[in-house]
């Protein structure tokens, strides 16, 4: 049933959904500049935001005499792969390009990750690409994939979960245990050397490698640059973002056919007009249609969502997100990370630039599907100085953390950090990405990738993308205060 702008209007002024909040994660503050509370005091007791709130995280980061991660004092990583160094079953290289993971419970006590390997283009402009493995490939020409990883105490092992496939950034696990990798491209067959068109989702089954043999695209949830994932395990609707511009991406919803049981491997059986894909369509408290998410600055704002079908899923002639005009769908810059809890899905916009009607420098919405609506949890003003340490910028890969609040990967300008987000809208550092790929007089940090925690919720474990690093990070975890 369609939620329309009279009935949104309606149940706004009657039940003042205008400026309701849900989720556990709750309402995240914001000050300019920096995603924080402006109404908190530091350490010394003044006013002020970014982190070193009183009860609030873990304190300040400490340099690290490696070089590669720093961490509030009791803390610690472990490197868990490293591209160019770490070896495969095989006997190959680690690939390189790191981005979005999943953990999942592996045999006799040991975790098991997929991780995704962002490589776009041709395999010789790659060092280390995701080997082809035989009856794991999907197209030879291409250089990208996922590789399954298993963590125990004292060993690591690390095998190829699907090769041949490009730019495979984020995506989302499965309430039944497997991982769906994303192609963030458009890039068709005979572009770059490919032998088959690219745009898809994949599934890949961490825990049984048969199941993962002759790689077949998951069609029917459409061809464009697919970011991420995330699954409603009660209704069976899929949610993915779309991260491109000229013009913005798409926020999407897959409904499956009547009488489709999920289930591993059940996605890759589909046909590939299977379900209705729809792109999201918003509209304010007073039924006013939006046509971008940047227009949003308040937190707390609240839209009223359609979905509009998607004419053409394969794009064959035409990109997806331009087969709509304007007024039919509403926009945003960088749809990115998502993770589904507290039963709807947290959605990042990276940031908005010129592209966009208003600039900001990242912002996380909260997509209820039983209301129907998308809420505004984060704001992060433009960053002035991306160098310095205490701004953040650029969420991305994003995780609830069963410690309360949110992690954040940032993707941003300057420098890098995971951060942590409490429900009242306090920041704090988590760790600092210190290894510098660029000079000394120009220093330059890759983005963190992959966050995500365990499942006994012990690890964080998190990839510093370039050159391609996955990181386990321990320490006296603790409930953060709001």
């Amino acid at each position: 049933m369609s939620l329309t702008r009279r009935d949104f209007a309606r149940k706004s002024a009657v039940t003042g959904a205008g400026v309701a909040l849900a989720g556990s994660v709750g309402a995240l503050a914001t000050a300019p500049n920096a995603l924080a509370s402006t109404d908190t005091e530091s350490a010394d007791g003044r006013p002020g935001h970014g982190h070193g709130h009183v009860g609030v995280g873990y304190g300040p980061l400490l340099p690290d005499p490696d070089g590669i991660l720093a961490l509030p004092a009791g803390f610690k990583y472990r490197v868990i792969t490293y591209s160019g160094r770490t070896k495969l079953e095989s006997g190959e290289f680690t690939p390189s390009n790191h981005d979005g993971t999943s953990t999942f419970d592996g045999p006799r006590g040991a975790t098991l990750l997929v991780n995704n390997h962002e490589l776009a283009g041709p395999r010789a402009d790659w060092p280390h690409p995701v080997p082809l493995t035989e009856g794991l490939v999907y197209d030879p020409a291409a250089a990208g994939g996922c590789t399954v990883v298993e963590v125990r105490r004292d060993h690591v092992a690390e095998w190829v979960g699907i090769a041949g496939t490009a730019t495979n950034c984020a995506g989302g696990n499965t309430p039944w245990g497997t991982w769906l990798t994303c192609e963030e491209t458009e890039d068709k067959a005979g572009t770059n050397g490919f032998t088959k068109d690219h745009g898809y989702v994949f599934e890949v089954d961490p825990a049984d490698r048969r199941a993962n043999r002759n790689p077949k695209p998951i069609k029917a949830l459409g061809r464009y640059a697919h970011e991420a994932v995330v699954v409603d395990p009660r209704r069976g609707h899929l949610y993915l973002t779309e991260d491109a511009s000229g013009p913005n991406g798409l926020l999407y919803r897959w409904t499956p056919p009547e009488h489709f049981h999920h289930g591993r491997g059940r996605l890759r059986t589909l046909a590939d007009d299977a379900g209705v894909l729809q792109a999201f369509k918003c509209f304010d408290s007073g039924g006013k249609f939006v046509d971008d998410l940047s227009r949003a600055t308040r937190i707390g704002t609240v839209y009223g969502v359609d979905w509009v079908t998607v004419p053409d899923r394969d794009a064959r002639t035409t990109s997806v997100r331009k087969q709509f005009t304007d007024g039919q769908v509403t926009r945003a810059r960088k749809l990115e990370g998502m993770w589904w809890a507290d039963g709807g899905a947290y959605v990042v916009s990276s940031y908005a630039r010129d592209e966009s009607p208003v600039q900001h420098d990242g912002a996380v919405w909260f997509y209820d599907p039983k209301r129907r609506t998308l809420t505004l949890k984060v704001l992060i003003g433009v960053n002035p100085d991306p160098s310095e340490e205490g701004n953040f910028d650029g969420p991305d890969n994003i995780t609830v953390s069963p410690y309360g609040g949110l992690v954040i990967a940032e993707d941003g300008e300057g420098l890098q950090h995971l951060f942590g987000a409490t429900d009242s809208g306090r920041t704090y550092p988590i760790a600092r990405n210190e290894l510098n790929i660029g000079t000394e007089e120009e220093p330059e940090y890759s983005e963190f990738t992959g966050v995500t925690f365990s499942p006994d919720g012990k690890t964080l474990y998190a990839n510093i993308q370039t050159p391609g690093i996955m990181l386990a990070i321990t320490g006296p975890w603790k409930r953060q205060k709001r």
